[in-house]
């Protein structure tokens, strides 16, 4: 059974002036998540910032998130690290938390082998009785996890999905072809979601969710109701969206986004930082010929 189909946002961690969590700011960004279709939050992912925050600010969030929603749709939290007992660590604390899954990045920097991957997994999901989605992100981390290796994975009985965003359509249908149909994959780039969904993918992970989260929702929702059409007119209609919350690092643009649309300040922790005037402009712009300002 899946965790979640449909559109999960990655969502964003907003932080006040000083830097510290805006908690008030993100039960408001919850509330607009909820009223607004999204399938499943995705809480202290890369998009949240998680590896600037604490541990212990990690597992408030992640306990402000289960409060909020209230089991209305699944959380998923983050717990990546590119230490195997911090992760386990991070593991641990949210699934005590009440969390539905857990989100595992890649180790970064580290650059582990393959053999190096399937140790580092397999010991995080041996460590919890919670599902595990793998994430595969390797522009951000310098490590890709391997088809064989994802295939490797899935017979570990709760690592039960991946979110894809390597970016490489071939990989992405060997999983399939190796894995089966009892292993989920989530697109996890927002320009991708129909090409990945017509290879078994049952939704994403997306960072565009954080603005335009029905807008998302819709397009996953008539892919998975075999409105196929419908649904690419919804990817092609969203391009500009997606180029324009990426036009920086994320989530450097979709803060900008989010502030203004009056939803959460545009507060980064170092070594994040404002995009460019000329980026912002361009998210502005982008809004304007949405309707979304």
């Amino acid at each position: 059974m899946s965790i979640f189909a449909g559109s999960g946002v990655a969502i964003i961690t907003p932080f006040k002036q000083d830097k510290s969590v805006d908690y008030k700011a993100y039960e408001k960004l919850l509330g607009f998540q909820l009223d607004n279709g999204t399938d499943a939050i995705v809480v202290c992912g890369t998009t949240g910032e998680s590896a600037t925050l604490t541990d212990k600010e990690h597992a408030k969030l992640i306990k402000t998130t289960v409060k909020i929603v209230d089991g209305k749709i699944p959380v998923i939290a983050g717990c990546g690290s590119n230490n195997t007992a911090h992760a386990i660590s991070l593991t641990k604390a949210a699934a005590g938390n009440g969390v539905d899954a857990i989100m595992q990045v890649t180790p970064y920097y580290n650059k582990a082998t393959q053999k190096g991957l399937i140790a580092h997994f397999t010991e995080i999901a041996n460590s919890t009785d919670l599902p595990i989605m793998l994430y595969n992100v390797p522009g951000r981390t310098s490590c890709n996890i391997l088809p064989s290796t994802v295939c490797e994975l899935s017979k570990v009985k709760n690592i039960v999905c991946i979110k894809e965003a390597s970016s490489d359509i071939s990989q992405i249908a060997e999983i399939r072809k190796l894995c089966g149909p009892d292993f989920d994959i989530y697109s996890g780039n927002d320009d991708q979601v129909v090409p990945i969904m017509s290879l078994g993918a049952v939704g994403v992970v997306s960072v565009v969710a954080n603005i335009a989260p029905k807008l998302m929702h819709d397009m996953c929702a008539e892919y998975l109701q075999g409105n196929v059409k419908k649904s690419l007119e919804i990817q092609l209609e969203a391009l500009d969206l997606c180029r324009a919350c990426f036009i920086e690092l994320s989530p450097g643009p979709v803060k900008e986004a989010l502030e203004m649309m009056g939803l959460a300040k545009a507060n980064f922790r170092a070594p994040m930082c404002p995009v460019s005037d000329e980026s912002r402009e361009v998210v502005r712009s982008t809004l304007e010929k949405y309707g979304m300002v």
